[in-house]
């Protein structure tokens, strides 16, 4: 049974759907780092908010470690690259809190027009300073979105209700999205010139980080306020600070900062700053909702292996799992025999689905082609980090599909350029079985055991009976027998299942007959 460690406080029914899906679950919220660096290794799956900190370390003590699950969008708290490399899978649920982080974004947008927070802090005091908190109306302004998914889709709509213009920056977003959502997508140096309120909603990355800076600031108009929902790194709170105190920013919202807990920040006590500490997702109901999320997906991929939301591997939906499977196998076996084959560096990959393949999330079977190719060569290869390897190893991988005609009703083709040789290898399902239909472009029809003998000959008379007589000579009982050639007299390939292990005496005998070119022992690793 696969287990799952809660380490941050989760709604309890995220436990109820564990125990229902067959996970065995503990709960523990109070672990310090070393703590959880001592118990992690018998865990499956850990499920964490945004406190447990998920260092490399704690993940290579993760020995049986397949998943960790996020219970919202950000994921700054885990070490996704370390993640990949360990073969462990990365989700979060990037919908469950959006609509609760968009409503946040628009009441901090209200807060900052009209200076709710200060004057709600002065009327307690006893003053009533009605001349002092002047606002501003939204109606008939321009917001500008930094960044326009989930959540600046969300925001962009409410906008809209209150009357606003939006402007959007989103290198990712098309025309007829823009078009659809009836905002005007621009550049961000006219977003900036042009907006009265900004509002942020992008991931950090080395791309984002520090992009509201000083510099960033001086295009924008006097008088512009700034709001961020999405993570502190965007802004450089210094230049921030500076801008306000010159009179150009008139104000900022902000519920995130660059160090979190914000216990302390060089722009707290200032007048014209509205603070809060990190609630674009504190709502019951999208913490039950992120919850219930996260639970089912993890439970989803630790039982049937349906990937959802991850932030390092394919996503493989529930209903695509059992259409996909006997996909995976054919992959599998694929790649394993290129890889068993292969003997010198490999250069590029180009995996070819053609027919009904084709129309498949054909993602999570290159992995797997790349998983199986590259463990023969490497430890600890999963369908998580090879794509990093090969990437990593300078191996170029292509997809091609090819959704016409083919000689059968799907194929899928591997090809392999090492630096001295091309290897290729196809095969087809056969009543939802893996079975090869060519090798090295010549045409065979076999099922694979999980003992094999793969020979590459000259067309000869009597090679088949010299091979057979010294599979005999060492009492090793042939299963499958199946021939290919190019044409007569040409290049052959015999490939011979076999019901013990081929052994290295063995593979030289065969290898001394006379016309064999090359003999391979092959094992495949036989899955569901």
């Amino acid at each position: 049974m696969s287990k799952v460690l809660i380490s941050d406080a989760l709604s309890s029914k995220a436990a109820e759907v564990f125990r229902a899906r067959g996970i065995d679950i503990d709960v523990n919220t109070n672990l310090q780092k070393e703590d959880l660096i001592a118990r992690i290794g018998g865990y499956d799956g850990l499920a964490v908010r945004s406190s447990t900190k998920v260092t490399a370390e704690v993940l290579a003590a993760g020995k049986r470690l397949r998943v960790v699950g996020r219970a919202g969008i950000g994921v700054d708290n885990i070490d996704v690259a370390a993640a990949t490399g360990y073969g462990i899978v990365v989700m979060n649920t990037p919908f469950g809190n959006s609509t609760t982080t968009a409503e946040h974004a628009i009441a901090l947008l209200m807060a900052l027009s009209r200076q709710i927070p200060q004057a709600d802090r002065s009327t307690q005091m006893g003053k009533w300073e009605k001349s002092r908190f002047m606002g501003v109306e939204v109606t008939g302004k321009i917001l500008g979105l930094i960044g326009c998914g989930n959540v600046g889709s969300i925001v962009a709509e409410r906008a809209q209700g209150l009357k606003m213009r939006v402007l959007v920056y989103d290198p990712f977003m098309t025309n007829e999205h823009a078009a659809d959502l009836g905002v005007e997508r621009v550049e961000l140096d006219i977003l900036l010139a042009r907006a009265h309120f900004i509002s942020l909603h992008t991931p950090l990355t080395e791309a984002t980080r520090g992009m509201i800076d000083a510099a960033a600031l001086a295009k924008t108009q006097r008088g512009v306020r700034i709001i961020n929902c999405a993570r502190g790194g965007l802004i450089l709170e210094g230049d921030l600070k500076e801008a306000i105190r010159a009179g150009h920013v008139a104000g900022a919202a902000l519920d995130v900062f660059a160090e979190e807990p914000a216990v302390k920040n060089e722009l707290f006590g200032m007048p014209e700053v509205i603070a809060t500490p990190h609630l674009g997702a504190a709502t019951n109901e999208a913490q039950e909702k992120v919850a219930l999320q996260l639970a089912e997906q993890m439970s989803d991929y630790l039982a049937n292996g349906s990937v959802t939301n991850a932030l390092n591997m394919p996503s493989v939906s529930a209903e695509e799992a059992p259409r996909l499977a006997p996909y995976m196998a054919l992959a599998y076996q694929l790649g394993s025999f290129a890889g068993q084959i292969t003997e010198t560096g490999i250069k590029e990959v180009a995996v070819e689905y053609e027919g009904a393949a084709a129309a498949l999330n054909t993602r999570p079977l290159t992995a797997t082609v790349l998983e199986s190719m590259l463990s023969p060569l490497l430890e600890s290869v999963n369908m998580v980090n090879a794509p990093l390897i090969a990437k990593e190893r300078d191996i170029e991988v292509r997809e091609i599909k090819r959704d016409g005609p083919c000689d059968y009703n799907s194929m899928i083709r591997l090809e392999v350029i090492t630096e001295t040789q091309t290897h290729s290898v196809a095969g087809t399902l056969f009543s939802q079985r893996p079975r090869l239909t060519h090798i090295a472009g010549i045409n065979i029809e076999a099922e694979l055991g999980p003992h094999m003998l793969f020979v590459t000959n000259q067309d000869k008379p009597g090679f088949i009976g010299s091979l057979g007589k010294t599979l005999g000579d060492v009492d090793l009982n042939i299963a499958t027998f199946h021939l290919g050639r190019a044409s007569p007299g040409a290049e052959a390939i015999a490939l011979i299942e076999v019901d013990q292990p081929v052994t290295q005496e063995l593979l030289d005998k065969v290898q001394a007959l006379p016309y064999v070119v090359r003999a391979n022992a092959l094992y495949f690793a036989q899955r569901n």
